[in-house]
């Protein structure tokens, strides 16, 4: 199973990081462009805003299999390790729980933008784009830390990206 989430996470990443690329030469462009003929290009704050949050929900699968979401362990460092697992497992857990119902939502809020016609206000895009663009990034990490809390709470994964599947990421 890591297997197959380490390809779909790894492309969801890459498509990330090709959106923000694209950001970057967007506001770089525009930037440019107010700078040396006063016309910066017309809804880039938009296209920007909406481009970085698909870039965030991209990102986030890979980081959660690769274990490089931010995590609080203070407390548990010292833990033995079946303890420190179970807490881990309930944690990636309720993130799932999370991330599924930001995905639900996310998709709901799509749909409402969708039937009410909303656009940006200076390009006229149609918002639930960004919405809808969202969903798939938060459903795929909420599966990831579905498989991932289940196996630490049966104790066959200790929280190394190793442990999941083999192979170090």
């Amino acid at each position: 199973m890591h297997a197959v989430f380490r390809r779909i996470a790894l492309w969801f990443a890459l498509a990330g990081g090709a959106a923000a690329c694209a950001m970057a030469v967007l506001t770089v462009v525009s930037v440019v462009m107010r700078a040396a003929v006063s016309k910066p290009i017309q809804g880039d704050v938009e296209l920007v805003q909406m481009g970085i949050a698909l870039c965030i929900s991209l990102y986030l699968p890979w980081c959660q299999l690769t274990r490089a979401n931010i995590i609080v362990d203070f407390f548990t460092d010292k833990l033995a390790p079946r303890p420190k697992g179970a807490l881990d497992g309930i944690g990636s857990l309720l993130l799932a729980v999370m991330c599924l119902v930001l995905a639900a939502r996310t998709a709901a809020g799509a749909q409402a933008v969708l039937e009410a016609g909303e656009t940006t206000m200076i390009i006229g895009l149609p918002m639930w784009w960004a919405y809808a663009m969202l969903a798939p990034g938060l459903a795929l990490t909420a599966l990831i830390a579905i498989w991932q809390g289940l196996r630490q709470l049966r104790g066959l994964d200790d929280g190394t990206p190793a442990a999941a599947g083999g192979a170090a990421p």
